[in-house]
């Protein structure tokens, strides 16, 4: 239990430095790494890949989301500590102004990946399930 508090916390306070550091007016779009990642700024007011999700039920799924992960933390608490962390910075997020701020792009990546908006509450919702589901596994 201890390792997942810490870990949700850790995640939590990073997302929440490094939103602080690139919601800027100033800010442009950057490439990094050989246009490997791009700082990208967009506020989503829609659920995951801007689907049209209301507000109600979005906050419902995303309770339900991290309840599940918390029962499921037992067996991999890492992992449920960074769906914790990136779950419920999203939340907050969304709770506070509405809406989410992405700002990682990652343009050569495969298929349509390379489409979307991130943040490192996303990276670390999806690591964190993707640990969770190869923790079932084995």
């Amino acid at each position: 239990m201890t390792t997942m508090l810490l870990t949700a916390a850790a995640v939590a306070a990073a997302c929440a430095v490094l939103r602080r550091a690139l919601c800027r007016p100033e800010r442009r779009e950057r490439d990094h790494w050989g246009g490997r990642v791009r700082l990208t700024a967009l506020w989503n007011d829609g659920a995951a890949f801007g689907l049209p999700i209301r507000r109600g039920p979005l906050l419902a799924l995303s309770l339900g989301a991290l309840a599940a992960a918390v029962l499921c933390g037992r067996r991999n608490p890492a992992a449920a500590g960074l769906v914790l962390g990136g779950g419920l910075s999203n939340l907050w997020e969304r709770l506070r102004h509405g809406r989410v701020y992405d700002y990682l792009r990652f343009p050569k990546a495969p298929g349509p990946l390379g489409r979307y908006v991130y943040n490192l509450a996303d990276i670390a919702l999806f690591l964190g399930a993707a640990g969770l589901l190869l923790g079932r596994r084995r």
